[in-house]
């Protein structure tokens, strides 16, 4: 697939998706007359590792359909549910088994989401797909705008978005307790880097299709320093740390803070590899004002890299406050900092006598609850794929930057750095035949 075709492709799609939403699929897809308390019918692209925790999360639906090229991991995750077909190859799942799924949930490698989201999406079914969600910035525009258009049920797998504690950063940080918020700092101690290179020369294991699991990638020879554990170390399957981890770090500084799309990015590590992720990235977005809010700088760095404010604070006894992975909210009148579980207001005698609001936004009913009741009933999710698509758009837009090299102008509208042609490369890529969005 050509660039060219893939900007064709991307119009085509986008018809459909026009042409979808004149009948959009609110609630279960099965009938209007369907009962809330009926079960879906969801399809498992990828039920291992990250996967199984989404199988697990719909489990007591009915699972109808089970895919993955690796054998032993087919037969492993699929042993619990003896009635689902099982496949290796999620085409041919969707097409043998459309009639009967209401719902897919897609939890493989990120080169592989967009074109199993897409395919669902344009069959009409609801669709659960892990972050990032897709592994191109265009994928993602793409995605979010077919979601829309449809009116599908969707939800990208931050599932740290259903917690309690990131709901209380939020509305701390919206009522003001910091003040006014220009800079953010999001820390994270992961290294992806290996090598940069592939490991072939060995035989494909008989348990792995290594076709289906190439997809639309590049086709080489077996690699084994990449399945199942290490694919996100290539820029041909993953995005380094920053595509891992960015989407549960940031998602809490978008939702706080009411982000759209970034005006301004730059990054800066190692040099880049032409194969594999960087040991580490420092990556900054300039997001412009939103109404009465401020415009914002977000940072990024991981590789247990830190800047220099994270390091000045300290505990009543005087002893420092050593930050671990987690987000630096700063604010004109305080500072806040947050990990999964927990939250502290800085500096600690400034706030030792302080009183949160009370909890003004609803418990969650669990984030995989969340997209089954949306599929069921139309209720809306909090990390749909418009949501979603801005959040992964931003994280992938850190990788472009590094990659090129250049501070990016980005122009969000026309999906374009306007002072750096060459980020196209990274904003899209081609597809290896066989292999579309559709």
């Amino acid at each position: 697939m050509s660039r060219q075709f893939t900007r064709r492709h991307f119009l085509k799609t986008s018809a459909i998706a026009a042409t979808a939403s004149q009948v959009t699929w609110g609630g279960i897809v099965r009938g209007d007359n369907a009962s809330p308390n009926d079960k879906l019918n969801i399809a498992i692209i990828g039920p291992h590792n990250r996967g199984h925790s989404n199988l697990v999360g719909v489990q007591h639906e009915n699972i109808v359909g089970i895919c993955d090229v690796d054998a032993n991991f087919l037969e492993k995750e699929a042993a619990p549910f003896p009635d689902a077909k099982r496949y290796r190859d999620f085409r041919k799942m969707l097409d043998e088994l459309e009639p009967k799924i209401d719902a897919v949930v897609v939890s493989t490698t990120d080169h592989v989401h967009a074109p199993a989201t897409v395919m669902a999406m344009n069959m009409g079914k609801h669709v659960y797909c892990e972050k990032p969600l897709t592994h191109t910035v265009a994928e993602a525009r793409l995605v979010a705008e077919l979601a829309k258009k449809t009116g599908l049920a969707t939800q990208m797998g931050t599932q740290i978005h259903a917690t309690d504690n990131y709901r209380r950063v939020v509305e701390l940080i919206q009522s003001g307790a910091i003040g006014p918020v220009r800079d953010v700092h999001v820390l994270m101690g992961k290294n992806r880097w290996r090598d940069g290179r592939f490991n072939t020369g060995k035989p494909v294991p008989s348990q792995l299709d290594w076709e289906l699991w190439l997809g639309p990638a590049t086709k080489r020879p077996y690699t084994d320093n990449v399945h199942p554990a290490n694919w996100r170390s290539f820029w041909d399957y993953g995005m380094g740390v920053l595509g891992d981890m960015g989407c549960h770090l940031i998602d809490l500084v978008q939702w706080s803070l009411d982000l759209g799309r970034p005006s301004v990015v730059w990054a800066e590590g190692p040099a880049p590899h032409a194969v594999g992720c960087p040991a580490y990235v420092e990556a900054h977005w300039e997001f412009p004002a939103r109404g009465s809010l401020p415009p914002v700088t977000l940072n990024w760095y991981d590789g247990g890299r830190q800047p220099a404010v994270a390091k000045q604070f300290k505990n009543a006894d005087g002893s420092p406050i050593k930050f671990g992975n987690g987000v630096l909210f700063v604010g004109d009148d305080g500072y806040l900092f947050a990990d999964y579980g927990k939250r502290m207001l800085l500096p600690v005698e400034k706030f030792g006598s302080f009183t949160p609001p009370q909890p003004s936004i609803p418990k969650s009913v669990g984030h995989h609850q969340e997209w089954i009741n949306a599929c069921k009933t139309g209720s809306p999710t909090t990390c749909n794929f418009d949501y979603a698509g801005r959040l992964t758009e931003t994280v992938l837009l850190g990788t472009v930057a590094y990659r090129t090299g250049k501070k990016l102008e980005w122009d969000a509208e026309k999906l374009t750095a306007t002072n750096a042609p060459e980020a196209r490369d990274f904003l899209t890529k081609e597809y290896r035949k066989g292999w579309i969005l559709g």
